[in-house]
């Protein structure tokens, strides 16, 4: 097997995954989702800090304590992550897996939108189409909604900036996942202990199998994480790209089927426009692929890349 078939193997694995994490984090409740949150980021610590140590991996803690301006920058992508993570938990459990997916299929037009705005990166013409595409859904969705989709919208947005954070922190992925666990461990920590005073967790207290997914929510975040970075190594952007959507179809699915959320008219209205806006978009990266395989590199930039945590 080539080394980019199996790129594409392990990307669509951790895409899968991530794709069922709605029925995993439902499966925590009664836990509240700050406490599936605090879980979240204590076990990710323990169990990547197990990795690191049996890959006596731990030499770049030294430039990280080196750098404050490279602690700041983890700080603040360990703070997104945690908006990230809590919004996507919150959702799921509030019976909002749909819109979680929707939060996910625009990503990338937010992902646009920062190289933009940030970047200074100048779009071609079908970039500006799929994004005023995909502005036209938000209303739309506002509409049938009766409010602003403010899941999605801060699921792509907390998601977008911390892509481009990560981008240019550049730590690979399980010290990455570590350093801002660990971030997060204190207060984490802190809101366990509480809860825990207070009589009012559940950890526990729900029986053994509900002890076990808790502490196993540290496994399912970092192995998706771990098989995206073998999939990043052996396989094109533009394929990654195109494997992202697998994750919010599987999650739309779920809400659907498994779970029987609504989808009136107008919402799926509103989701064909995202998916237009997104045939758009990715048939003008292939395009721009081929025509930069086979001749100059065009002028403009290209958006940045996501990297997926969820």
């Amino acid at each position: 097997m080539s080394e980019e078939r199996r790129g594409y193997l392990y990307g669509l694995a951790a895409y899968v995954l991530w794709g069922f994490f709605p029925i995993y984090f439902k499966l925590l409740k009664p836990a509240s989702p700050l406490e599936i949150l605090a879980h979240r980021v204590i076990w990710s610590v323990l169990f990547v800090s197990l990795l690191l140590a049996a890959a006596r991996n731990w030499r770049f803690l030294a430039r990280i304590v080196r750098s404050p301006r490279l602690f700041g920058g983890i700080a603040a992508a360990a703070v997104l992550i945690a908006v990230n993570w809590g919004t996507y938990i919150y959702g799921v459990n509030s019976s909002r897996v749909v819109e979680t997916a929707l939060g996910y299929f625009i990503t990338p037009l937010v992902l646009v939108l920062l190289g933009v705005t940030v970047q200074r990166e100048r779009l071609r013409s079908w970039q500006w189409i799929a994004v005023a595409i995909g502005g036209l859904a938000v209303v739309v969705l506002t509409v049938d909604y009766g409010r602003l989709p403010y899941i999605a919208l801060l699921l792509a947005a907390s998601f977008g900036t911390y892509s481009l954070v990560k981008k240019r922190l550049q730590l690979p992925p399980a010290e990455g996942l570590f350093v801002e666990s660990a971030v997060l461990a204190v207060p984490a920590l802190i809101y366990v202990g509480w809860l825990t005073v207070a009589g009012h967790a559940h950890f526990g207290h729900e029986g053994a199998t509900h002890t076990v997914l808790m502490i196993l929510a540290g496994v399912a975040t970092a192995v998706p994480l771990l098989l995206f970075a073998a999939s990043a190594n052996r396989v094109p952007m533009v394929g990654i790209g195109i494997l992202q959507y697998v994750a919010p179809i599987i999650q739309l699915a779920c809400g659907l089927f498994l779970f029987h959320e609504p989808m009136p008219p107008a919402r799926l209205a509103g989701f064909g426009l995202v998916w237009i806006a997104l045939i758009i978009f990715t048939a003008d990266a292939l395009r721009q692929r081929r025509r930069t395989a086979t001749g100059p590199a065009a002028a403009t930039a290209e958006p940045v890349d996501a990297l997926p945590t969820r």
